[in-house]
């Protein structure tokens, strides 16, 4: 106890310093100081009916506390972390406290310098994506070095190497690569008087990781390449409302958990493109990826240590309910397609009525590349769970067959609609395919629909009531579900939210759910208390695993 009082102390301490700083920097246009600090607190309680156990703590959090100092020629940062009694799926790697990231960067004219932490991403992030995500628990920037060139109008040169952190620690390999970008309309006075923009772009990634210890059998041992290489070409092309992104990455090869430790080299191959102007907009979208899992440790499973990132071309939900069973991009290989299309109905129209009619339509559809093996006519994995493809060039895919399975599809109809002057309607229907064995490892496909009413009212300029009304059916998993809320907000200062998420099919068990939001200038705190689901948590394809918990949570976040 006395050790959580001391950490505590810490934690207010380094409130009230940074702040301080940041009011005595000197008063110079050319020294900027920013920085934020954001606290999340569960004090837990044990609830065995919705699988929350009890905690050795009596609080836990998460934060974080970032500060950066900018000027003409250097520019420094640092972010201290305290997740010493972690909130809970935090518990196993991110348990600590420290400064884990810290960075100078020098600039002159053309070229920035970066040492130390930094985040980078080369195209689409098909070979590289190293960024900050909390709410999944994924800080994955690189410690080195990273040069950023730009030796002329239109061309953008960048350099980098480095260790890529894993938690508190950074994996043993070493990650080097360029990028290279070319604005062709910077350079062509015809393009630029037809309003035509075409970007060029080429990447390159090297991961240097050395041998480790790995047996097929009693007599043989796998020889891993110490050297894996990755390739990424795109181009963008835009014109007034139209645009489509083209872009084709290649991996050697590079065998590891994922894969199940084959010799097969990695292709994805992506085809954007939309068309908006006023009133309307359009995008279709289709990505073929096979083998592209690209990890800084090959021996690793989960969120952690991937090099890359593959989006996923599925929608992110907000509402409860259509977010219940969320997509994870399946790395080992996948079919993925998207269309999203919105039409505003004009005021006055048989539609449109007196205020206007949106009308969102979002179709995602993802699907089993073709895997067949080149030694037999077992399918990879499946027919035999003894057969063992290690050491293996795997199996052969045709580009354009499908395989056996359907990971996902969403097929949603949203339409918002102001009703009168003070009152807004939104409605959702949709229709799920979800594959919790391919995403979970277990339960089959669940097939659901999910019906959603959100109303808002304005009684005044600074009272707002908001409600939602959601439903999903299914005969699959834990059955039906529904979800009540209720949001009062009162401008500027306080928010003041109740929910409840009820099983109403198998385990008959209420999540319930309430919080008051207090806002003035940068400070943003919140109390509250309930129960949360165990699940997962998405965002962009990447899924965090959240346990189930109850109790009193604190939130506070500071922006300067």
């Amino acid at each position: 106890m006395r050790n959580n009082h001391r950490y505590l102390l810490l934690i207010s301490a380094f409130f009230l310093i940074i702040p301080a700083l940041a009011q005595e920097a000197p008063d110079d246009k050319n020294i900027i100081v920013t920085g934020s600090i954001q606290s999340d607190i569960l004090l837990p309680q044990e609830d065995n009916k919705i699988g929350a156990g009890k905690s050795d703590d009596w609080a836990l959090t998460n934060t974080y506390a970032d500060v950066s100092v900018r000027s003409k020629y250097i520019d420094a940062g640092t972010r201290f972390e305290f997740v010493e009694h972690p909130l809970p799926g935090y518990e196993n790697d991110f348990k600590g406290w420290g400064v884990p990231f810290f960075y100078v960067k020098g600039k002159l004219k053309n070229l920035e310098v970066t040492a130390g932490s930094f985040y980078e991403q080369f195209g689409s992030g098909f070979i590289l994506r190293a960024y900050e995500e909390r709410s999944l628990g994924i800080d994955n920037h690189l410690l080195g070095g990273k040069i950023v060139y730009r030796p002329f109008k239109g061309v953008q040169l960048k350099a980098l190497t480095g260790e890529q952190r894993r938690y508190w620690a950074h994996n043993d390999s070493w990650i080097s690569g360029g990028d290279m970008e070319l604005n062709i309309d910077e350079w062509s006075k015809g393009l630029q008087e037809s309003g035509t923009h075409l970007t060029l772009g080429a990447s390159y990634i090297n991961k240097y990781e050395k041998q480790e210890e790995l047996m097929t059998d009693a007599t043989h041992r796998l020889n891993f390449p110490e050297y894996v290489n990755a390739f990424d070409i795109r181009a963008n092309l835009q014109k007034g409302g139209f645009s489509v992104l083209a872009e084709y990455a290649q991996k050697t090869q590079d065998p590891s958990f994922d894969n199940k430790y084959i010799y097969r080299k990695g292709y994805v191959a992506m085809l954007s493109t939309s068309y908006s102007k006023k009133g309307m907009s359009l995008l279709a979208q289709a990505k073929r990826s096979d083998n592209m899992s690209f990890r800084s440790r090959r021996s690793m499973s989960g969120t952690s240590s991937f090099i890359n990132h593959l989006p996923a071309f599925t929608m992110d939900h907000t509402y409860a309910l259509a977010a219940l069973y969320p997509y994870a991009t399946h790395p080992q290989g996948e079919w993925a397609y998207q269309l999203n299309a919105s039409y505003n109905f004009k005021r006055n129209t048989l539609l449109g009525g007196k205020y206007g009619t949106l009308v969102k339509l979002n179709y995602s559809y993802v699907h089993a590349i073709d895997q067949s093996t080149y030694s037999d006519s077992r399918l990879w994995g499946e027919s035999d769970k003894n057969y063992s493809p290690a050491g293996t060039n795997g199996y052969g895919s045709a580009f354009w067959k499908w395989g056996d399975q359907m990971y996902y599809q969403d097929l949603n109809l949203q339409i918002e609609k102001r009703m009168t002057k003070d009152f807004r309607l939104n409605v959702m229907l949709m229709n799920q395919f979800y594959n919790k064995t391919i995403v979970e490892g277990h339960g089959g496909i669940i097939h659901s629909n999910i019906y959603v009413v959100d109303g808002k009212y304005q009684f005044s300029r600074k009272t707002t009531l908001r409600g939602e009304l959601q439903y999903l059916t299914t005969h699959d998993d834990d059955g039906d579900w529904a979800f009540g809320l209720l949001e009062l907000s009162l401008a500027p200062h306080w928010m003041i939210t109740i929910s409840d998420m009820y099983n109403c099919g198998k385990t008959d068990i209420h999540y319930y759910q309430g919080s008051v939001t207090f806002n003035t200038g940068a400070h943003r705190m919140q109390v509250g208390y309930g129960r949360t689901r165990a699940g997962y948590n998405c965002s962009g394809g990447v899924c965090r695993y959240v346990p189930a918990s109850k109790g009193l949570t604190l939130s506070y976040n500071y922006n300067f």
